[in-house]
C-alpha cells in the first residue's frame, strides 16, 4: 500500500522535489498564453514535447521573480504532492523546471478549466447523469486520495478541474493559501493557526481543526449541492459566522431545483454531524455506481 508523504517531514524539501517530480529541460516548454494567476505567479497554458513522445497541451504555472527561499519551497510543495499521486481523477503532474528561470510547474491542461465556473457556464445544460457521473470521479479521485492518507483540506468546485470529456480531476494541493491572508477574499477566513474556507469544511474541522477524510467527506458533500445547483454558492450570501451557527443549529442546505432525492440524501449523509457516522468515500463511489447503473432510482424529485 502506498501512503502519501508531507514533504514538510524532510529535512530539505528539494529532496522531496527530486524524488517526486521529474526534472524538464526548458527547451521542452512553449509557453502560449497566460490564463490566470496563481498564489505565487502566472498560470499559463503551453506546450510540452518530451523527446519520444508527442507534443502535449499542458497548464504551467510560474514563480514570480523576486521569490523567497521559503515561497520557492511553498511553491514546489505541490509538485512533491502531486508528484505521488497516479489516478485518472487526480491532476497529474508532467514535471518542473527549477533548474532555469522561471521555476515551473507543469501539469495536464484541462481544457474546461474549474468546475464552478464551468458549470456557471454552462447552467441547465446537462443531463442528471452527466452530472452524476462527474461527481462520481471526484469521488473516485478523493477515495484514491484517503486511501493514500492524503486529506486535502480543501475540496470544493473551485478545486476540481474539467477537460474536454467532462472528467472531473481533484487539483490544487497547494498549502499556502492556509498561511497567507488576502483580505479580498474572505473565502479562506483566519482562525488560529491558518485560514480555513468555511463554507466547505467541517464543523470539528472549524471548531477544532479536526481534519480527516470525514471532513473531506462534508466538503465533498457541498460540491455535490454545487453540481446540482450549476455552481451556485453554498449558504448564498449568509455571513461565515451566520453559516457556522446555522451548522451548529442543524440546519443543512435544501436540496437543489430537480435534484435527485437520492442524491440530497447522499449530500445529508456528508453532513452528519458525528464524524465517525459520515460515509467513506468507497461506499459514495458504490452509491453513486449504483445510481448511475439504475437511472430511474434518479427520477425522484426532491
Amino acid at each position: 500500500v502506498k501512503v502519501y508523504i508531507d514533504p514538510f517531514t524532510y529535512e530539505d524539501p528539494n529532496e522531496a522535489v527530486r524524488e517526486f517530480a521529474k526534472e524538464i529541460d526548458i527547451s521542452c516548454v512553449k509557453i502560449e498564453e497566460v490564463i490566470g494567476a496563481g498564489e505565487f505567479g502566472e498560470v499559463c497554458r503551453g506546450r510540452l514535447k518530451l523527446p519520444g513522445r508527442r507534443e502535449i497541451f499542458v497548464a504551467i504555472k510560474t514563480l514570480k521573480v523576486g521569490y523567497t527561499e521559503r515561497q520557492r519551497r511553498d511553491f514546489l510543495s505541490e509538485a512533491s504532492i502531486m508528484g505521488q499521486f497516479d489516478h485518472p481523477n487526480i491532476i497529474h503532474l508532467e514535471g518542473v523546471v527549477t533548474k532555469s528561470r522561471p521555476v515551473m510547474i507543469i501539469t495536464e491542461f484541462m481544457e474546461n478549466c474549474a468546475l464552478d465556473s464551468f458549470l456557471r457556464l454552462n447552467d441547465g445544460q446537462f443531463t442528471v447523469i452527466q452530472l452524476v457521473g462527474m461527481l462520481r470521479g471526484i469521488a473516485a479521485g478523493m477515495k484514491y486520495l484517503s486511501e493514500m492518507n492524503y486529506v486535502h483540506r480543501d475540496l470544493a468546485a473551485r478545486n476540481i478541474l474539467v477537460n474536454s470529456n467532462l472528467v472531473c480531476k481533484v487539483s490544487d494541493f497547494g498549502l499556502s493559501r492556509f498561511l497567507e491572508d488576502d483580505p479580498a477574499d474572505p473565502t479562506y477566513t483566519s482562525s488560529l493557526g491558518g485560514k480555513i474556507p468555511i463554507r466547505w469544511t467541517a464543523p470539528e474541522a472549524i471548531a477544532y481543526r479536526k481534519f480527516t477524510s470525514a471532513s473531506d467527506v462534508w466538503s465533498y458533500g457541498i460540491v455535490m449541492w454545487e453540481v446540482m445547483s450549476y455552481g451556485e454558492r453554498p449558504y448564498w450570501d449568509m455571513s461565515n459566522q451566520d453559516v457556522i451557527n446555522a451548522v451548529e443549529q442543524d440546519y443543512r442546505l435544501p436540496p437543489p431545483m430537480d435534484c435527485p432525492t437520492a442524491l440530497h440524501q447522499l449530500m445529508l449523509d456528508c453532513w452528519v454531524r458525528d464524524r465517525n457516522l459520515r460515509p467513506k468515500f468507497a461506499q459514495i463511489v458504490n452509491t453513486l455506481d449504483k445510481l448511475i447503473r439504475n437511472a430511474a432510482s434518479l427520477k425522484v424529485i426532491a
